[in-house]
């Protein structure tokens, strides 16, 4: 009777010791789960985080890009990637739960829809300026050219004034000094002897020039004789810093057509030797010859 007794104290202290370890290994098994879960929850979120970050980072690298290219826009640019600085250091420094992370998704989001709006402001303004300023290399290289041509028809309407104007001067040919005796029936007869002459002519002949301007004409005669005096008025004129000593003034009605031009010096004890006859037009020498007297 004792016997039964004591295995059946005996069988319930193993039943109550078989249902404590059952106990034990479930608390264990739940607890090891739990902290599993807690592990699983804690990588997630840290990956979260970096994720985050990562498109920060991106986001800032985009901003940075497009202020290096120094737009007109560089200021806006500039206050953006500052607020997504300003968001990666907040960030850096949370504890990234659950719920501090998702308010930086939130940022992040209304941050990267301010970049596409501003991005597509700065690529407009770009191919704006690239236009500009391609138009205005245009302008420049149209402006050059003109310039050019400006500068070879100045050229040539330069040259073409100064030949109009060397093409308009009046050509004087076929001067011809001369002596002449004069007889009392009024007849003049040609000598070259100096004892004899009492008139010394001068001939010449402006050329017909159509495009000369017509009109009175005025010419200056010099008449020097071998001992270099000037013969005649001995009258002089000034041209600028030109004294002009002259025998007389042929003065001429020009039509644009030839023209025989005779003029006589009368003189007495005319001596020998070579004489010189200049025609001047102002102070410009335009024609010239010599004679002899014996």
């Amino acid at each position: 009777m004792e016997n039964q007794k004591s295995n059946s104290s005996l069988k319930a202290v193993v039943a109550v010791l078989a249902i404590l370890l059952v106990g034990s290994l479930i608390y264990i098994f739940k607890m090891t789960s739990d902290a599993d879960t807690v592990k699983t929850e804690l990588k997630s979120t840290m990956t979260e985080k970096e994720l985050v970050m990562k498109d920060l980072e991106e986001l800032k690298s985009t901003y940075d890009a497009a202020i290096s290219e120094n737009t007109s826009m560089s200021d806006e640019l500039i206050q953006e990637r500052d607020k997504v600085v300003n968001l990666m250091a907040d960030l850096s420094k949370s504890k990234g739960d659950v719920a501090s992370l998702s308010k930086y998704k939130t940022q992040f989001v209304a941050l990267q829809s301010n970049m596409k709006v501003l991005m597509a402001e700065n690529e407009t303004l770009k191919k704006a300026n690239t236009s500009l300023t391609s138009q205005r290399d245009s302008t420049v290289v149209v402006l050059g050219e003109t310039k050019k041509n400006v500068e070879a028809l100045t050229g040539q309407n330069e040259e073409l004034s100064k030949a109009v104007e060397m093409g308009s001067k009046l050509t004087v040919l076929n001067t011809r000094g001369s002596a002449y005796k004069l007889k009392s029936s009024g007849k003049q007869i040609e000598t070259d002897k100096a004892s004899r002459a009492d008139v010394l002519r001068v001939n010449f002949t402006i050329a017909e020039n159509a495009i000369a301007k017509s009109g009175a004409k005025s010419y200056y005669v010099q008449v020097i004789d071998s001992k270099n005096n000037v013969l005649g008025d001995k009258k002089t004129e000034t041209f600028g810093q030109n004294i002009l000593t002259y025998s007389f003034i042929t003065n001429v009605n020009y039509e644009n057509k030839t023209i025989q031009v005779s003029e006589d010096l009368k003189g007495k004890d005319f001596a020998k030797g070579t004489y010189f006859i200049n025609i001047f037009d102002k102070d410009q020498l335009v024609s010239k010859t010599s004679f002899n007297l014996r």
